[in-house]
């Protein structure tokens, strides 16, 4: 092996190796991969089979200089270990994958417009061609409405902003078909532990339970607030469970309801006999906790697609049309509930 080729072993092979192998100058070999119309099938053809014989993988940077497209797009999302937001954010990452897509995601530490600008200037600046915003954005600001002029912006989680297009769960009828299933029960009425006041989604969902029992004529029993965490439904159960008549909760996610579960379990309150229990999400665990846990599944993985599939539509068409586009929940009954 001459000195040369060990060298070549010992690093990544570059346009200069594809060139040298396949006997052709290296514009020829940048031609060829740009797919350029003026070259011969038959200098194709050696330049390609370089190519896989030497496994030369392109260089991204290069390919955008030359293209000016970066095939990527960025995804905003909070710092968490919550599994609605690691579920989404996987789709997402699959879906774009699946189109040829790369995800360059910036994490914030809190809900503040600070951060959230930060965030997207640094996409920005990475050249994406198209950003996710997956934050539950409650309060816009002039620079954040800037930046998502600039750069076509798909929101999700129910955030909103002057152009962004935006593709939501209906959290509200989310609610309804939990507190729904539970008067239908026969519950006079149902209480709520909800999540983070600054959360739109538990706004939503607080909507959607109070105007059922509203409209149904039945009495609003005072909200619970929790922090979507097990350890916040826990501590609210331990409150709950001391309510002789509370029957029914419904409980703003799956995470908190094992904690309510927990808590009520050390009380001697049974679920369902005592109380019944419905959650939010349908996360993979809502299935094998004890009780098994009725709940409202949020289709995470249809988000995700729609949201790239509605981005790579305004990258390939800025003058598109910005039309909301509602993803709807569905009940799942389990062991959780029952008559009352």
């Amino acid at each position: 092996m001459s000195e040369q080729d060990a060298q070549v072993r010992e690093r990544p092979p570059g346009m200069a190796d594809v060139a040298r192998a396949a006997g052709v100058s290296a514009q020829t070999v940048s031609r060829v991969l740009s797919n350029h119309p003026n070259v011969q099938e038959r200098t194709r053809a050696k330049v390609l089979a370089a190519v896989e014989q030497l496994g030369y993988r392109r260089n991204n940077a290069a390919r955008m200089l030359s293209s000016g497209r970066s095939r990527t797009i960025g995804v905003v999302t909070l710092q968490t270990t919550f599994y609605s937001r690691a579920a989404v954010t996987s789709s997402i990452e699959y879906a774009a994958q699946a189109a040829g897509y790369a995800v360059s995601t910036a994490t914030v530490a809190s809900l503040d417009t600070s951060a959230i600008e930060a965030a997207l200037s640094r996409l920005a600046d990475q050249g994406v061609e198209g950003v996710i915003l997956s934050v539950p954005l409650i309060h816009s600001s002039p620079r954040i409405e800037q930046l998502t002029r600039a750069v076509p912006t798909i929101t999700i989680d129910g955030s909103r902003t002057d152009t962004t297009e935006v593709i939501a769960i209906d959290q509200a009828l989310a609610a309804r078909l939990a507190t729904r299933h539970l008067l239908d029960l026969g519950h006079e009425t149902v209480w709520h532990i909800a999540g983070p006041e600054q959360w739109l989604e538990a706004a939503g969902r607080r909507d959607g339970w109070r105007g059922t029992l509203e409209a149904a004529g039945r009495t609003v029993p005072p909200e619970l607030e929790g922090d979507w965490s097990p350890a916040s439904g826990y501590r609210n159960g331990l409150i709950l469970g001391h309510i002789p008549d509370a029957t029914a909760v419904f409980v703003a996610s799956d995470e908190m309801a094992f904690g309510v579960i927990r808590a009520l379990t050390e009380l001697g309150r049974r679920v369902p006999e005592d109380i019944s229990l419905v959650g939010m999400d349908d996360i993979d665990l809502a299935a094998y906790c004890t009780p098994p846990l009725t709940t409202i599944a949020q289709p995470f993985s249809r988000t995700g697609e729609l949201a790239v599939a509605h981005l790579l539509r305004h990258v390939t068409d800025p003058d598109s049309i910005v039309v909301p586009c509602s993803v709807e929940p569905e009940l799942v009954v389990r062991a959780s509930t029952a008559p009352r």
